[in-house]
């Protein structure tokens, strides 16, 4: 997914660090075996996020949008030795493939898998976190971020995806479909939330990176 040139994706794929063999194995079962694997993070997308958890060593990882759990192991990687990343999808079909590569992650003990309704459970989850990733149904973006603001450590950091919408929060208003404007929304939100300090990157569909302040 990605709506600028397709010569600049694969540039930045191809000279961007190789997915670990368990990350390309579960990318490739995803391709064939989901509907929509193009919901799923990519090489660049998937280091970054690698790259970020590794930084910041989070005891606490919130995930919302599981999906077939390519993101959820890119961001255990870098979890504290004692941390937990609890991730959260509604549909019940993709634990299989979720469980077949958590289990030959070493990760297992780690993740903490929700299913059902996102904004019910994240209010059930008692823990703050040092890493949110947002990735789920873009019509609740505002709800979530009303909730998971609350639940963002003081200099944790909240990585958001789908920020640019294939392209079409660049088109006029008055032609904005439901979903893209709540995206718009939100985007303004964050840059005009005086708690966090955002910027969004032309990753793929756009990814933001706010850091609560």
């Amino acid at each position: 997914m990605g709506f600028f040139n397709k010569d600049i994706s694969d540039y930045i794929d191809i000279h961007s660090s190789d997915e670990s063999k368990i990350l390309a194995d579960l990318r490739r079962e995803t391709e064939i075996k989901c509907l929509n694997p193009i919901m799923l993070s990519g090489k660049a997308q998937g280091n970054l996020l690698r790259i970020i958890s590794k930084i910041i060593k989070p005891t606490n990882i919130l995930e919302i949008g599981t999906y077939s759990g390519y993101s959820t192991l890119c961001m255990a990687e870098g979890l504290d030795v004692d941390g937990v990343i609890h991730t959260i999808d509604k549909n019940e079909e993709l634990l299989e493939i979720q469980n077949k590569y958590f289990e030959k992650s070493g990760y297992r003990n780690q993740i903490k898998q929700h299913t059902g309704n996102a904004l019910d459970i994240i209010s059930e989850i008692k823990e703050n976190f040092d890493l949110i990733f947002l990735d789920a149904d873009k019509e609740n973006y505002l709800n979530y971020l009303n909730i998971i603001s609350k639940k963002l450590k003081k200099g944790g950091i909240l990585l958001t995806d789908n920020v640019l919408w294939h392209g079409k929060i660049l088109e006029n208003q008055q032609v904005h479909d439901r979903t893209t404007k709540i995206i718009d929304e939100f985007n303004k939100k964050l840059a005009k939330d005086s708690s966090l300090l955002s910027v969004i990157l032309p990753l793929r569909d756009g990814i933001s990176i706010s850091v609560k302040l």
